[in-house]
């Protein structure tokens, strides 16, 4: 028999339960729309990341305080004051690391700010007069910190729009003053709107003095994070070597294990981010994949059902002449048209929700996301679907096909 009149014989046999059919593709509509969202949101979300990474360029190198740890039992090496303001001053020489073209000292922490009975709590961002250009974040109205802040430890703080909004919503609070841990402070900038950007919210941020956000915030002599920024990508290697040679020298350690600072370029943290976000996309779509196999489950129990119904059908059509292979190939056909069909279905409403997840996302919280239609996992999910048709639609058309022609006539 024919091909395509196989497939006319196995669409009929569909059109005549439309309800069961249906239903008999449900899961796999959901395993495939589960496996499209993860896949697809997962990419979205790789990309902002790794975006927010590349914000801050490749000729970035950031030092961070502590033993990294290896283990379980370095987790506490972490929390050391290892950066202090002798390692910033060495860093600066240009004898010890002549390639560096700016060296920004960073301390973050979230204290409350007050203004006319208004409150907001905020991240505070200490840096020097470098940390707008790196971060390429200038203020929209005002100016950004200075040199002689720094050196002065000026009371001056340079607000997010969020904060300037929520403490004074309709004023201008540029040249006013706020309160922060009971002290006034001089609000000289206003940043623009502008969402999240390398790691930093700076809507909700405030920015101000490393030198004051030690001495009156934080109370602290050490650094959170040392960043330099190299003169060309060409000397990131050699820049990130001399700040080893450099710290090891100033805090006495021979064996390089012992290291009490780690070092993170761009191209070290893009490859593991990427690679770790990877491999969560793909766990998670395996994870979403079962739901397949259990719709392929659903799928062999409902043709099972279909054989016993249709019992009468197959004795006739043996009867007329059909043989075992035209029975196992029709019912494998349905079995493989269904979960064709609920692929299919599954990779429209996977994407559609997608979108509009991500238009949700990129709207209602201002980051950049954008969509990603995911090709491979698409193709991936037609093919298990109609993988899985064929597996679990083999037994039940088997049985359908070895079926007496006599005692199916008599089956009532």
């Amino acid at each position: 028999m024919p091909f395509h009149h196989a497939a006319r014989i196995a669409l009929a046999g569909l059109k005549t339960n439309k309800t069961r059919s249906a239903l008999t593709i449900l899961g796999i509509i959901i395993g495939v729309t589960a496996i499209i969202m993860v896949v697809s949101l997962g990419q979205g979300a790789k990309d902002l990341i790794l975006s927010q990474i590349e914000g801050l360029g490749a000729r970035v190198i950031g030092i961070i305080p502590g033993r990294q740890p290896k283990g379980p039992t370095d987790v506490l090496a972490t929390l050391t004051a290892s950066l202090t303001e002798r390692d910033f001053s060495a860093l600066q020489r240009k004898e010890n690391v002549p390639y560096a073209q700016d060296v920004i000292p960073v301390v973050f922490g979230s204290e409350t700010a007050y203004y006319n009975g208004q409150t907001y709590r905020p991240t505070l961002f200490g840096g020097n007069e470098s940390m707008a250009d790196i971060y390429d974040s200038y203020p929209e109205r005002g100016r950004a910190v200075s040199a002689d802040d720094v050196r002065s430890a000026a009371d001056v703080v340079i607000l997010g729009w969020t904060v300037a909004d929520t403490l004074a919503p309709g004023q201008d609070l540029l040249g006013d003053r706020i309160k922060i841990k009971g002290r006034n402070f001089l609000v000289i900038g206003i940043m623009p709107k502008k969402g999240g950007a390398s790691f930093i919210n700076f809507n909700e941020s405030v920015f101000l003095p490393y030198t004051t956000a030690q001495k009156y915030i934080f109370g602290i002599k050490y650094f959170n994070r040392i960043i330099i920024r190299a003169d060309s990508e060409a000397h990131v290697a050699v820049t990130v070597e001399d700040v080893k040679a450099t710290l090891r020298e100033l805090h006495g350690i021979t064996d390089p294990d012992k290291d009490d600072f780690g070092i993170e370029t761009q191209a070290d943290l893009l490859k593991t981010v990427g690679t770790v976000l990877s491999t969560l996309t793909v766990f998670l779509a395996m994870v979403a994949a079962i739901s397949l196999v259990v719709g392929g489950v659903g799928i062999m129990n409902i043709m099972l059902v279909s054989v016993t119904d249709r019992t009468r059908e197959i004795g006739l059509r043996k009867a007329l002449g059909a043989t075992n292979r035209n029975i196992l190939t029709q019912f494998l056909l349905e079995a493989i048209i269904l979960t064709g069909i609920g692929g299919i279905v599954g990779i429209l409403l996977g994407a559609g929700l997608s979108f509009a997840i991500s238009l949700v996302i990129s709207n209602v919280f201002g980051l950049a996301w954008d969509f990603t239609f995911p090709v491979g996992a698409a193709v991936l999910g037609i093919l298990i679907s109609t993988i899985v048709g064929l597996i679990f639609g083999l037994y039940p058309a088997r049985k359908a096909s070895h079926m007496s022609p006599i005692d199916a006539l008599r089956h009532e």
